[in-house]
């Protein structure tokens, strides 16, 4: 039977129309209550942590701290509170694929479907009233057909399971960089910022300057670690570490001077303001 204890719902996602669509077919659904909302991976583990939901639709590609990268701190936390269910939100199907292999619970194709979030959320329904009913047999000898594995058992396997998936992309933490006629190692944690002008990706440290074999920003950044990079304008990733001052700039914009030695300054779309100042809580 499933419980008709009103489910407890967070939403987590960078882009303020998908939370609202998301929340108005919530809504529509009997036994729902959306608790809050957030919109990057930090407000997500500190509403997680505030609200315990019953179930969090998370978007999975979030600058900064991204859906998979949340889990992995829900992970490391999971022995001091209980893990809600997990629902992930991507308009990138083989993150949906991934999710769905080791049935963190289920996943949503962006645009949404209201017939799609209502089978998830029947889903979650008859979840929550099976943990019930095991809290409640806790002392009843153990029954015949083993059951399903908890939710963190579950999640830890799709942590598992992204990082095998992604080591041939990032198996090793340093870049290749053309430094006149020498092939270089750099280390991703190294970098400061990557350019593209004219077809060509300049990569800068510290201390060097040099290309990369990459034919977009989005190729390189593949290969490097999303909770460090960011793409804060259409030609430039930067290494959140390696920001050294945030310049306010014309009109609201800002621009970024960076720890190379040039101190470069490099300029942040007005698509990623947004992103700027919850990163630095500006």
């Amino acid at each position: 039977m499933v419980s008709a204890v009103p489910i407890r719902a967070l939403i987590v996602d960078d882009e303020q129309l998908a939370r609202q669509e998301l929340e108005y077919l919530l809504r529509r659904v009997d036994d729902v209550q959306v608790v809050a909302q957030g919109k990057n991976g930090i407000e997500a583990v500190e509403l997680i942590r505030t609200h315990q939901p019953d179930v969090v639709f998370l978007d999975v590609q979030m600058p900064g701290l991204d859906g998979f990268a949340v889990l992995k701190k829900l992970l490391d936390k999971a022995r001091k509170a209980p893990l809600p269910s997990i629902v992930f939100a991507t308009a990138f199907d083989h993150y949906a694929v991934r999710a769905f292999e080791v049935n963190a619970v289920d996943y949503l194709l962006k645009p949404f479907e209201e017939a799609r979030v209502r089978q998830t959320l029947l889903k979650i329904k008859q979840r929550l009233a099976e943990n019930t009913a095991v809290a409640g047999k806790a002392d009843a000898p153990p029954a015949a057909e083993p059951a399903a594995p908890p939710v963190d058992e579950r999640l830890n396997a799709l942590v598992r399971l992204l990082e095998n998936q992604q080591a041939p992309a990032r198996a090793s933490s340093r870049i290749v960089l053309r430094v006149g006629g020498r092939l270089l190692l750099v280390e991703q944690r190294d970098i400061c910022f990557a350019s593209i002008e004219e077809g060509t990706i300049s990569v800068a440290t510290q201390t060097i300057e040099g290309q990369s074999n990459c034919r977009t920003l989005e190729e390189l950044l593949e290969l490097l670690d999303p909770e460090l990079f960011w793409r804060a304008h259409r030609s430039f990733l930067v290494n959140i570490n390696h920001i050294q001052e945030v310049i306010p700039w014309f009109k609201s914009s800002y621009q970024l001077r960076m720890a190379d030695r040039r101190h470069t300054e490099i300029p942040v779309s007005r698509a990623q303001t947004k992103r700027l100042r919850e990163l630095f809580n500006l």
